[in-house]
């Protein structure tokens, strides 16, 4: 069974960063893609930015430029290093995994609270 653990929201003041991190754990080969999704109150849940094994990345036009997905393979971890934060970025951070290609379903993490205030 894959675990997905993320670490690192918080509170950050608008123009501000913070780095927001996720391990899977109970698997032994490297996850096919990891990526990250948000949620703000009221609104469904949406794409972030996603990263396959081979480094290719995606990213959402509203975070282009600001944000940077990274992982490391060997360990499927994955980052996302959030820059000159906004405040429609507050939303809880979820981690996914799509395992295998052909996966018809993905694995999620529990979620992270990002809040940009000032």
């Amino acid at each position: 069974q894959v675990t997905l653990a993320e670490s690192g929201g918080g509170l950050a003041q608008p123009g501000g960063s913070l780095r927001l991190s996720c391990a899977a754990s109970g698997i032994f080969f490297s996850i096919h893609v990891m990526g990250w999704y948000r949620q703000a109150p009221g609104k469904a849940r949406e794409l972030v930015a996603t990263i396959t094994s081979l480094g290719g990345t995606n990213y959402a036009d509203p975070v282009k430029g600001r944000f940077t997905i990274s992982r490391e393979g060997a360990k499927n971890t994955v980052y996302l290093q959030m820059n000159n934060l906004k405040p429609d970025d507050t939303a809880v951070y979820y981690c996914n995994a799509r395992v295998r290609p052909n996966d018809l379903e993905t694995e999620w993490g529990q979620g992270t609270q990002v809040t940009v205030s000032a």
